[in-house]
């Protein structure tokens, strides 16, 4: 049986993303991206649901991320889901994130300007730790 996990979110980015590296220097940026779906109902009227996607990129990606993003930044992210857990007081918890391997810049930068001068798009062969 075959399976895929694969996932594509365009959206908007809720904050700037969160910068780290590793102990070995390893770059990660964390943010959440808003993807909207708008339907309009049996009443005519319309609605809106907004989905917050967590995201995070390691590496070169990483940095790309970091240095360009920003709050309200148009994105397009491919990647896979992945879930980790952790143990706080006692609980574990879980959350499931998107690892991006994939970025393209989507519209113009935030606050005027054009797009960063590298190619738009960006890939990262490294997946990070899981």
């Amino acid at each position: 049986m075959a399976s895929l996990n694969k996932v594509l979110v365009i959206g908007n980015l809720g904050k700037d993303p969160e910068v780290r590296h590793t102990q070995d220097g390893t770059a990660v940026a964390n943010f959440s991206i808003a993807a909207n779906e708008t339907w309009v109902d049996k009443a005519g009227a319309k609605q809106e649901k907004v989905e917050w996607i967590n995201v995070v990129a390691w590496a070169k990606l990483g940095e790309i991320c970091g240095q360009y993003l920003k709050k309200g930044s148009q994105v397009f992210v491919e990647g896979k889901f992945s879930t980790r857990s952790w143990e706080k007081d006692g609980v574990t918890r879980y959350t499931t994130e998107v690892v991006a391997s994939n970025m393209q810049f989507l519209g113009s930068k935030p606050g005027g300007g054009d797009r960063p001068p590298h190619p738009a798009e960006q890939s990262s062969s490294e997946d990070g730790p899981l």
